[in-house]
């Protein structure tokens, strides 16, 4: 079964997120209080944690929210998700919105990694039912509405 494993943030973008208890989503906006929330098409970015563990198999110490993702899940391959496709987390409801992203070789992650999975293994989500996430929410698909 797909679950969260943490919930990060960080008030400045290409940094580091740090876990938190639980995030609040909001429509329209993404998560309160993280550098990249706004009405915008990357609202909250998530990452399997079975991705990371490919970078801690090459002897590195990650935690969650290395690689600046929001929400780490385990039990679900988020990078084999279509676009558009709709995650029930907890009581949130996002869409899938875009699927990796271009990387900048000087950002923080990539300098204390080496290199970062995200460009390539993780998702982006706009929120379109709020509510609060928190690490051991269970993570499902749902049908899109015609």
């Amino acid at each position: 079964m797909a679950e969260v494993i943490a919930v990060c943030v960080s008030e400045i973008k290409g940094v580091v997120k740090k876990p938190v208890p639980h995030i609040d989503l909001r429509c329209r906006h993404g998560i309160v209080g993280d550098a990249h929330a706004g009405d915008w098409h990357r609202q909250v970015s998530l990452l399997a944690d079975e991705s990371v563990d490919t970078m801690r198999a090459l002897g590195l110490t990650l935690e969650a929210g290395a690689f600046a993702e929001n929400i780490l899940t385990r039990g679900i391959e988020l990078k084999a998700l279509p676009l558009g496709t709709r995650l029930r987390i907890g009581p949130a409801l996002l869409q899938v919105t875009q699927i990796g992203k271009e990387c900048h070789s000087d950002c923080a992650i990539r300098q204390t990694t080496g290199k970062c999975v995200m460009p390539t293994e993780g998702i982006f989500a706009v929120v379109l039912e709020e509510g609060r996430i928190q690490s051991g929410d269970k993570i499902t698909l749902e049908e899109a509405v015609p």
